[in-house]
């Protein structure tokens, strides 16, 4: 009895909280942060979708709507980290979807500035949903992480979308905003 009692407690030590999203085991480092828009779908869709609008309209649109999503994901991070709810998260990601995929689809021509604000208020609750997942003392290195994985998602979509524009055609980005819309409807009735 003895030796199944020690044999237990030595396992005890060797083993590690379980998370609800596999991988995710480390959650408070750069490579858990940088990992973490690459894990769901919804928030890889979204952030290059980002970029795939902004390429279509152009200007200075390129590097100010992601900007302002990037810059609003911060504090929506650092809200989700310090615990503040904010309601019905899940939707309003999805919901992210269908937008930025309708403007996609029919290339609205947003204003910059009223834009950057629609893009910002969705960044915030995409950035409540990363800072949620967030566990322990490592925020800083786990917010450069999921920042900079957002920026390289926003720039790869705007690659994608200024070359299939250029080499393609302009339908491709438009067929890819269908596509998004569609995905961001599915998450919404399910």
């Amino acid at each position: 009895m003895k030796i199944r009692i020690a044999a237990l407690a030595t396992l005890t030590l060797f083993t590690t909280p379980a998370f609800a999203h596999v991988g995710m085991d480390h959650v408070h480092s750069l490579a858990s942060g940088f990992s973490h828009p690459f894990t769901g779908f919804d928030h890889f869709a979204a952030m290059l979708a980002v970029g795939l609008w902004a390429s279509q309209i152009g200007g200075s649109r390129l590097w100010l709507w992601p900007l302002a999503f990037v810059s609003a994901m911060l504090p929506g991070g650092a809200f989700g980290f310090s615990g503040l709810t904010i309601p019905a998260v899940e939707s309003t990601i999805a919901a992210s979807l269908v937008v930025f995929g309708l403007g996609m689809t029919f290339a609205v021509r947003a204003p910059v500035a009223l834009g950057a604000a629609l893009i910002a208020v969705f960044a915030l609750v995409h950035g409540h949903a990363h800072g949620t997942e967030a566990h322990g003392a490592g925020f800083g290195a786990y917010a450069f992480g999921f920042v900079a994985a957002t920026a390289l998602l926003h720039g790869l979509g705007l690659g994608l979308g200024l070359t299939a524009s250029r080499v393609i055609s302009p339908l491709v980005t438009r067929g890819l905003g269908l596509v998004t819309a569609t995905f961001g409807v599915a998450l919404l009735v399910a």
